[in-house]
């Protein structure tokens, strides 16, 4: 039998590359704890499962407030949008996170 059985997740050169498998890291994960014996290989495999999802909850909800802000500086720099628009949306994204911390 060849190797393979996990994609390759050792040869994830980067954390782009191991988030993108990572469903090959939640399989690596119960494969670790079903051994009995990598209890603490599990437990660090799924926490950075964990920090994954966190990170990606964080992300979206940045991505969510900044979106129509990178949309009109994208329209002012490329000539379809102005300032005023930009100011606007930056105004919109100030009042949105004041007072709230980022998550």
């Amino acid at each position: 039998m060849s190797g393979g059985s996990y994609s390759y997740l050792h040869t994830a050169v980067d954390l782009e590359d191991l988030q993108a498998r990572r469903h090959d890291l939640e399989d690596m994960a119960s494969r670790l704890a079903a051994l009995g014996y990598a209890q603490d290989a599990a437990r660090e495999t799924e926490e950075l499962l964990v920090l994954f999802r966190q990170w990606q909850t964080r992300a979206e909800v940045r991505i969510a407030r900044l979106a129509d802000l990178w949309y009109r500086v994208e329209r002012w720099d490329s000539g379809d949008g102005g300032e005023d628009a930009v100011k606007a949306a930056l105004s919109k994204y100030r009042n949105d996170t004041a007072g709230t911390p980022p998550p």
